[in-house]
């Protein structure tokens, strides 16, 4: 995994279980210190001492709700100090369900932790990732980023949202040493859907890929220099396709006239 080399620190919040635990494990069995963001104290600071005794790294943990905006700036002020050579944006929230039945709290909660947070630790980390000319950001986006639901309207625009803002930096840093990374799950067995008070048969069985499956398929994709990593796309055409699509889209606006459909009421007045 030539691409994660430097034996920096790596961060990974939502460490504590599902995709974050298994980032954090990998990345120590690859020789990383880590500092662990997540929620659940008892929980985190249980794995942080199975992975120093099994990998024989350097665990420093962070107690935090990144929800909330101390928390929040509490932990960027511990990335912007260490530096890391790795930040692995994880944590989220799903807020799933018709917007009859979610507060307004619950689409707050997703906004600030699915788009603020993943937004300011990126920030965060990119500063120190270009004083050391390197360093590799992975964020956690969702396939339903590209895909509207009448039953999750805030968890799918917060992912469209770290899929542009992914790509976007990818473009931005695309001529130096920093590596960006965005990961497109579809579902996974995780805590996620009963967090979120879903139950998981809303998927067929055979649709979920384990937490070690999806990150085990996008350290593997980061490894070969993907941008975007899905694990369950067989046919690497199909994103190939949709990225034509979305090129040929933003040609196809920039032709400065008013189309022919626009037009038709203009015309009969004439």
């Amino acid at each position: 995994m030539s691409r994660l080399a430097d034996q920096g620190v790596a961060v990974v919040t939502g460490a504590s279980s599902g995709i974050g635990a298994v980032y954090a494990d990998r990345l120590a069995a690859l020789g990383h210190d880590l500092l662990l963001v997540a929620r659940r104290a008892e929980r985190l600071s249980q794995f942080a001492h199975d992975l120093q005794d099994r990998h024989g790294i350097d665990v420093q943990t962070v107690v935090a709700d990144l929800a909330q905006p101390a928390d929040l700036a509490r932990t960027e002020v511990l990335v912007r100090e260490v530096k890391p050579a790795v930040l692995v944006n994880n944590a989220g929230a799903g807020g799933l369900g018709p917007t009859a039945s979610i507060s307004a709290a619950q689409i707050d909660n997703v906004v600030q932790l699915n788009v603020t947070a993943l937004s300011r630790l990126s920030h965060a980390a990119l500063e120190g990732f270009r004083s050391r000319g390197s360093g590799t950001l992975v964020n956690i986006g969702s396939v339903i980023g590209l895909s509207p639901s009448p039953s999750a309207a805030a968890y799918s625009g917060s992912k469209a949202y770290v899929l542009n803002f992914t790509r976007s930096l990818q473009a931005e840093y695309a001529d130096t040493a920093i590596r960006i990374q965005l990961v497109l799950p579809g579902p996974i067995r995780t805590e996620f859907f009963s967090a979120a008070g879903v139950n998981e048969d809303i998927f067929p069985a055979d649709s979920y890929l384990t937490a070690d499956q999806l990150v085990d398929a996008a350290l593997a994709g980061l490894d070969a220099g993907e941008l975007v990593t899905t694990p369950t796309i067989g046919d690497t055409q199909i994103w190939d396709q949709l990225e034509a699509a979305r090129l040929a889209f933003m040609d196809a606006i920039r032709s400065g006239q008013v189309a022919p459909r626009y037009r038709a009421k203009e015309e009969n007045l004439v």
